[in-house]
């Protein structure tokens, strides 16, 4: 007894029907489609700026100090040396630094995910943050710096260096520089590098408050002064990530179709890690080290809108300042009259989150 078995469909060739293999991309990325309509872009657009407008009223309203309503709106008025003048001008210089700082996290990290097509990818957990908290607490206990401008410019050395180091070791062995591969090197880099500030701080007591600041990040030392500093670098890391947004749509579908779509790879990848690293440097050299915003938002923006990075970047720097503006909101509420640095509650926040995608990403590459 004979046992056939059915033949597969023919072709217009007259060959069997072969079904061509997908693509593998890495877990938690999303190729769009060039010219693609992102999903509720106008709705997430609402949404988002709601929540903008509630968490500048909440850090106005709400602080260290307990202050009446009618006391902040007299100072909203400018009614005089009352204390409720006194606190808005304490915290509106404080909850502009929460926008700004809250932002450029944000778009930090959704372009690193981009370029890395990593979906854990943030400045924290690549290192970037702590490589330039290393670079400010050596220069301040070895050179003795101590402006803001000179902050500046050695968190973008310390965070530029960690940045190609992290990178180096993730390229190395086979298969080149996977995200997971990335994303290890980035945790390992920074445990280093965290050790190294721990001990550079501990024999210096006398400077501990200073140091503690960088360690932690907070967002009491923003001033109208300090956000006039750092205002030309964010700018510039702005424009370098509008540049690039519609060139890394086309990177999402792989190096083949971008380069047959005109996008020119490596100068993509440059401009959009040197925009990243410049925004989390000068948020760094600002307000400390701060984690977990940039990993947050993005996720949070892409459920919302898809993977269309017009949308996704600015998205992500208005959801990143609502996010860092409602943590330093509570940090401030929960430890009165003293207060909770905002990279620790981003951290509290953030760690169940990373767990949750961690959990649920498939990961292939090890």
């Amino acid at each position: 007894m004979t046992v056939r078995s059915s033949p597969a469909p023919p072709t217009s060739s007259g060959g069997p029907a072969l079904a061509p293999p997908e693509p593998s991309r890495p877990c938690g990325t999303t190729a769009a489609r060039p010219g693609a309509r992102p999903r509720r872009p106008l709705l997430a657009l609402v949404v988002v700026l709601g929540l903008l407008a509630l968490a500048v009223g909440c850090s106005i309203a709400f602080g260290a100090r307990a202050v009446g309503v009618e006391e902040i709106l007299d100072g909203l008025a400018g009614h005089g040396d009352t204390l409720g003048a006194l606190a808005v001008a304490e915290r509106i210089p404080r909850t502009a630094t929460a926008l700004i700082a809250g932002a450029a996290l944000g778009v930090s990290g959704a372009l690193m995910q981009a370029v890395t097509r990593n979906p854990i990818a943030d400045p924290g957990i690549l290192g970037i943050n702590t490589g330039a908290s290393l670079a400010i607490v050596s220069a301040i206990a070895f050179a003795h710096i101590s402006s803001l401008w000179e902050y500046l410019w050695v968190a973008m050395a310390g965070a530029a260096v960690t940045a190609v180091a992290v990178y180096a070791i993730g390229s190395l062995g086979p298969g080149g520089a996977t995200p997971v591969k990335l994303a290890l090197a980035g945790v390992a880099t920074s445990a280093a590098l965290s050790s190294l500030i721990s001990a550079i701080m501990l024999p210096r007591a006398e400077g501990l408050t200073d140091f503690r600041f960088w360690q932690v990040g907070s967002l009491g030392r923003g001033t109208w002064a300090s956000l006039s500093t750092t205002a030309p670098f964010l700018l510039a890391a702005a424009a370098l990530a509008a540049a690039v947004a519609r060139p890394l749509n086309s990177l999402a579908l792989g190096e083949e179709m971008a380069v047959g779509l005109g996008v020119r790879v490596g100068r993509t990848r440059l401009l959009a890690a040197a925009a990243g690293v410049i925004a989390c440097a000068t948020t760094t050299a600002l307000a400390g080290p701060i984690g977990f915003v940039g990993l947050m938002v993005p996720h949070a923006v892409r459920m919302l809108v898809g993977p269309d990075n017009r949308w996704l970047l600015p998205l992500s720097a208005l959801g990143g300042a609502a996010l860092l503006t409602f943590a330093d909101v509570l940090g401030r509420v929960i430890a009165r009259p003293g207060e909770v640095g905002v990279g620790v509650v981003t951290a509290f926040v953030g760690a169940p989150v990373l767990i949750a995608i961690a959990r649920g990403a498939k990961v292939r590459e090890l």
